[in-house]
């Protein structure tokens, strides 16, 4: 049996254990079903193999379990140790064992995925080759961390039951929607997956954010570096790796209590009793849209990691959902807007750490919390109906908040379970709606997320417009530290690109 080299790769397992490697005894599961909204996947036994890395080499199991891996408890990984699930070469380890070069880890585990969104997985086209999808949001693309057959590989494999692989060509983060690529055999995933690396591919996205974006084309070439892979935090910073974005507003739509009045048959909302619903993408946080949100076209040049949402956090809108980057918690009541220092990233990550459960390193999983309103010129006249929605929407934000440890132990293996997610851990208001080959010779686009449609008794766009460039000087570059003063930079800022040709309010970046 081959034994995967990357982290904590799953195994199939089977009884025994050979060259090594723990084979776990259960047999593949049925493995999902659903309920309550959610696709979910009955607990099961499962080994994962992995050769020694070179940063573990002689270094005791337990420091390299507790530094390592964030899936358990450190109590949970203590037993572990103490209990015998955890082999070296097939031979139970300690807590004090010393692993070496060459030799195999292997840590049987009863399994409990995550549940994942019973939304299903939307075809947009199929060929001989490809097959491109509407991805939901929620859903991670490949196994990794409590996630196995709850990604969109092992459904689209368990959908297709004749030995079909998927081979992802491109990669969404998990709380991210809309269109992927999946290869039907390796030379069509092959032929994808080289257009995307030889950057032929323009691709776009629709996020919603937090007050009213600027008019016009804003263009933000702030660098962008990786401040801990761990926790999966990427700031703006000036030694960082060159990231281009340019975004444009389709649409900006009131706070709630300045929009019509919904009739109460049409509202989801106006009771907290009863089942709450659950959308593949969750409400913002209850403050986080008090000004107002923006509908942003998105157009990234470049493909950083978490590109879109430093940009749109350095801006000062950050997308009103995300757990990280509109975070008052983590970031403090001005989110970051226009910070390309590193003062606060120790404070910043110890924050994270303190308040998320690690799920896929790229994505985290952050609980938002209630934090005081900015002060805003509420009417008099709607004040008390804008309490009685808030006290409203806060009741049944408590009902569905995240997911946590519930108190309940697993009969089988003892670990403690967690409550299902909230819906604002189901994934954030960016949406991937189109890619298309720069020759012209394809162009694959999704829909406009249910998220982005105007509210309602307001007009607003309902399909994603196509993206017309700027008239030259009419787009204003925000890059390298500096953004114009007359949206909240320096007097000075470093020339770069047109001079301003269209007029920004500092209170609507900095909101």
């Amino acid at each position: 049996m081959a034994v995967a080299s990357n982290d904590m790769t799953p195994q199939a397992p089977s009884p025994g254990h050979t060259n090594g490697v723990v084979k776990a005894c259960d047999p593949w599961p049925e493995p999902y079903y659903l309920e309550g909204g959610f696709r979910r996947v009955k607990p099961y036994h499962y080994t994962y193999n992995t050769h020694c890395k070179e940063r573990w080499r002689n270094r005791p199991l337990e420091e390299i379990f507790l530094s390592e891996f964030r899936d358990r408890t450190p109590d949970y990984y203590r037993k572990a140790l103490d209990s015998g699930l955890v082999t070296v070469n097939g031979k139970p380890a300690g807590r004090d064992t010393v692993i070496k070069n060459g030799q195999v880890l292997s840590h049987t585990t009863h399994r409990h995925e995550p549940p994942v969104s019973s939304q299903p997985i939307g075809i947009i086209h199929e060929d001989d080759d490809l097959l491109v999808i509407d991805k939901p949001a929620g859903i991670p693309v490949h196994s990794a961390g409590r996630y196995h057959h709850n990604s969109v590989v092992e459904i689209l494999q368990a959908d297709r039951e004749d030995g079909w692989i998927a081979r992802p060509c491109n990669r969404l983060d998990r709380l991210t929607s809309g269109v992927m690529f999946i290869g039907k055999h390796p030379k069509g995933a092959e032929k994808m997956s080289n257009q995307l690396r030889a950057r032929s591919v323009q691709k776009e996205y629709i996020a919603r954010v937090k007050g009213k974006f600027p008019d016009g084309v804003v263009v933000c070439d702030q660098p962008i570096m990786q401040v801990s892979p761990k926790l999966g935090l990427n700031r703006v910073r000036a030694t960082g790796k060159t990231a281009t974005t340019k975004f444009r507003r389709i649409a900006y739509y009131p706070p709630e209590w300045e929009q019509p009045a919904r009739p109460a048959a049409d509202t989801t909302e106006q009771s907290s009793d009863g089942p709450v619903p659950r959308p593949a993408t969750p409400p913002p946080a209850l403050y986080n849209e008090a000004e107002g949100y923006s509908i942003v076209h998105c157009y990234p040049l470049t493909g950083r990691t978490h590109q879109i949402r430093v940009h749109l956090q350095f801006l000062g809108h950050p997308i009103s959902n995300d757990p990280i980057y509109s975070n008052r918690r983590v970031f403090g009541p001005g989110l970051a807007a226009n910070e390309s220092h590193g003062d606060r990233d120790e404070e910043i990550m110890e924050r994270l750490n303190k308040m998320g459960k690690t799920e896929l390193p790229d994505t985290g999983s952050y609980r938002n919390h209630f934090t005081a309103a900015p002060n805003l010129p509420i009417p008099p006249f709607w004040r008390r109906s804008c309490l009685a929605s808030s006290r409203l929407r806060r009741r049944n934000y408590e009902k569905r908040k995240g997911e946590r440890l519930s108190g309940a132990l697993c009969d089988v293996c003892g670990t403690e379970l967690y409550s299902d997610p909230g819906v604002h851990e189901l994934g954030i208001f960016l949406h991937a709606v189109s890619y298309a080959d720069l020759e012209g010779d394809w162009h694959y686009r999704s829909g406009m997320p249910n998220w982005g449609l105007p509210p309602y008794g307001l007009d607003g766009p309902r399909e994603v417009p196509d993206w017309v460039p700027a008239a030259e000087g009419e787009e204003v570059v925000i890059g390298h530290g500096t953004v114009p003063p007359e949206i909240g930079g320096d007097d000075e800022p470093e020339a770069r690109g047109p001079s301003l040709r269209i007029r920004f309010c500092w209170r609507a970046l900095a909101c």
